[in-house]
């Protein structure tokens, strides 16, 4: 494994030890590869998804297709809150999954918040 990948699994730990979703304030995490963006929102207490949505999902591949990958990752902030807001949620827990506060997640997690969501 390379240093970058060791050095974001040690960011990703330090955060876990202090962030945890629960039924009112479930997390949203986000993971990044190199052409995608996924959310998903977890309640760690029951142990369970409540939500998610990435790139690859059909409400949000069909409005992305000459996006820009920074567009996308909007589209899917935009896609999980709308979720959320269906089942009552408003209030979320952000794990940025070790990644940097910039680029990509940042417009997610930018983006989740003008559709409503308070984090």
């Amino acid at each position: 494994m390379g240093s970058r990948l060791i050095g974001r699994e040690r960011r990703k730990l330090r955060v876990r030890g202090n962030v945890s979703g629960t039924a009112e304030r479930p997390r949203l995490t986000i993971f990044r590869s190199l052409s995608h963006m996924y959310a998903q929102v977890i309640d760690d207490v029951a142990g369970k998804t409540l939500a998610h949505a990435s790139t690859l999902t059909k409400t949000v591949k069909g409005g992305i297709t000459e996006a820009t990958k920074t567009d996308a990752a909007k589209a899917v902030g935009k896609a999980i809150a709308e979720l959320l807001k269906k089942q009552g949620v408003e209030r979320v827990v952000f794990d940025r999954n070790g990644y940097l506060y910039h680029g990509r997640v940042r417009a997610l997690a930018d983006a989740a918040r003008e559709a409503g969501l308070k984090f």
